[in-house]
């Protein structure tokens, strides 16, 4: 595993691990990687201080205690996946709306005619009160709420 810190282009930095350097420039070549603080996939490398080995102990030398990396700490961690998991909310809400037709506030009536056929059988994405929402699931119409992410509550 590699370990880079990231930067998009707005400048939010943040880490990625990958399974080898090649793992990263396929990743980055498809536009698969995003900020998790923006969603923006322009990514680059940031600089980083190389990680160089300490020299050996002597025979009979007492091991100084290493300090705790700072990934260890329970809130860094935390955050850590929570961007983790904000970053691949992202991707699958932008994967399902490039992949499916908007239709607003007409999803209730486009879903009844898709689920009945009276329309095209297709993917699509819109508004749904939940009063609506559970009246399709009364229909028996199946349909998944796309994921929520932070900056929606902005």
């Amino acid at each position: 595993m590699i370990r880079y810190r990231l930067v998009c282009k707005k400048g939010h930095e943040f880490e990625g691990w990958f399974a080898s350097s090649a793992a990263y420039d396929k990743q980055a070549k498809r536009g698969q990687l995003s900020c998790p603080t923006c969603g923006i996939t322009k990514i680059t490398k940031a600089l980083m201080a190389p990680n160089v080995a300490k020299r050996t102990r002597a025979k009979g030398e007492k091991a100084a205690e290493a300090p705790k990396p700072e990934a260890s700490k329970p809130e860094v961690q935390r955050v850590a996946a929570h961007r983790e998991l904000a970053a691949a909310m992202r991707k699958i809400r932008a994967e399902i709306e490039a992949k499916s037709e908007y239709v607003g506030p007409r999803f209730p009536e486009e879903a009844r005619k898709i689920h009945h056929e009276e329309a095209p059988a297709r993917g699509i994405h819109g508004e749904a009160t939940a009063e609506e929402a559970k009246a399709l699931t009364e229909e028996g119409i199946e349909f998944f709420p796309l994921p929520i992410l932070p900056e929606d509550h902005n």
